[in-house]
């Protein structure tokens, strides 16, 4: 079995904003091209063109309506990744060593040379964020983009997991969660950032930032009132171009 780092140097993770997601699948788009173009072996899919597709996927967006009790019913797209848990039970569960947890970042990680397939680690994670790939025979999960962030090769605004680079709405944000003074630790204090299950007692490093409130429906109805019709009948050139249409 493997053994977790007693302390990380530091907690690498996302941030991600429900509030601002908009369901596009970016994210899930460029994480399933750049996992299968570079880092590791590819995310293999079956028969995807076929009548039954399936394939590996490291990110997933769920969508979910949502009805308050006083408010307008909302649409919430849920991004959805391995959270890189402080105290990740895929990683304690793992019979060969092959998933890990680093002590200089906080990722967790699969050697997949050392991996077998056995599916344990899935079945210890709460949250449902590995996958067996079927063509390899070895399990799959979000690498932060290891092969990215640490890449002195790429632009500098580079240098970030590829969700993070390719969303359009700004709903992703990645840095060092250990920090409180860094960017993303201020954006969970200031928006009540959460933890997804916490009653897990995973301690997840990523951190979910709620949706804000939606205008409720007297609110709405006051701010946007139904006009009248300005008048009855149409009269003039318009009330000619009427009563011509309605002979045709």
């Amino acid at each position: 079995m493997t053994t977790l780092p007693e302390t990380t140097d530091r907690k690498l993770g996302l941030v991600i904003d429900l509030d601002t997601c908009v369901g596009c699948h970016a994210c899930v788009v460029a994480c399933k091209g750049w996992n299968t173009e570079a880092y590791g072996a590819p995310l293999s899919d079956q028969d995807p063109y076929g009548a039954e597709p399936s394939g590996t996927f490291l990110n997933r967006v769920h969508s979910y309506e949502v009805q308050p009790e006083d408010g307008a019913a909302q649409l919430v797209h849920f991004p959805k990744s391995c959270l890189h848990c402080e105290d990740a039970p895929c990683v304690t569960v793992c019979p060969t060593g092959a998933s890990y947890k680093r002590a200089e970042d906080g990722i967790v990680l699969v050697d997949e040379s050392a991996c077998i397939g056995c599916g344990l680690c899935a079945w210890a994670c709460p949250y449902g964020a590995r996958e067996m790939d079927a063509a390899e025979g070895v399990m799959k999960k979000c690498t932060l983009c290891v092969d990215r962030i640490y890449n002195e090769n790429l632009p500098e605004q580079d240098r970030v997991p590829a969700c993070v680079r390719t969303c359009p709405a700004g709903a992703r944000h990645f840095g060092d969660l250990g920090d409180p003074e860094s960017d993303v630790s201020r954006l969970v204090a200031a928006r009540g950032g959460m933890d997804l299950m916490p009653e897990q007692g995973t301690r997840p490093v990523n951190k979910y930032l709620p949706p804000r409130p939606r205008d409720k429906l007297d609110q709405m109805e006051q701010s946007a009132p139904r006009l009248d019709p300005v008048i009855e009948e149409p009269g003039g050139f318009l009330g000619w171009l009427d009563r011509a249409l309605e002979k045709l």
